[in-house]
Parts: structure tokens; C-alpha cells; sequence
């Protein structure tokens, strides 16, 4: 290897384990001639971890379907039991 950078632990990029004197990554293909980036970039985003599920972001507009469908309910019962009367 001619004074290139070693290649980390993780990749910057796809943050997949990158086996010792790999000269690329073996997922994304990053290599030591474009530069092992320590950062990737998507880093500056403010984007959520993988798996975490935001169940606080949805309970307003879930809540407002439920009760907008109990009163399309009673409405159709309403109604159906003075048209049939």
C-alpha cells in the first residue's frame, strides 16, 4: 500500500464492519482512492436511528380519525332508525 489511508473498522458511508487490509468496503464500495470519510453524509441530517419508531408523531391525527368515524357512526344510526320508523 503506497501511504494510503488504512481503512477503519466501519465504513463512513454504510457502516458495515470492513475486514482488516480491505482495500474497499464490501458492502458500499468505498475505498481508500476516494478517501475513508469518517463522516458520511447523511451525518448532518438530524435523521432518526434505524429502528426507532416515533408512536408520539401519530396519536393526534389518529385520534381525530377515531372520533370522526364514531360520529360518521351515529350519524348513519341516527338516520337509519328515523327512516325506519
Amino acid at each position: 500500500m503506497s501511504g494510503a489511508a488504512p481503512a477503519p473498522d466501519n465504513c463512513g458511508i454504510c457502516g458495515a464492519t470492513i475486514p482488516p487490509n480491505a482495500r474497499a468496503c464490501p458492502e458500499c464500495g468505498a475505498d481508500e482512492q476516494t478517501g475513508w470519510r469518517e463522516q458520511s453524509m447523511y451525518d448532518g441530517l438530524d435523521l432518526p436511528e434505524a429502528g426507532s419508531n416515533d408512536k408520539q408523531r401519530g396519536t393526534g391525527a389518529t385520534l381525530i380519525w377515531k372520533v370522526t368515524g364514531l360520529v360518521v357512526l351515529i350519524i348513519m344510526a341516527v338516520l337509519v332508525f328515523r327512516g325506519g320508523g
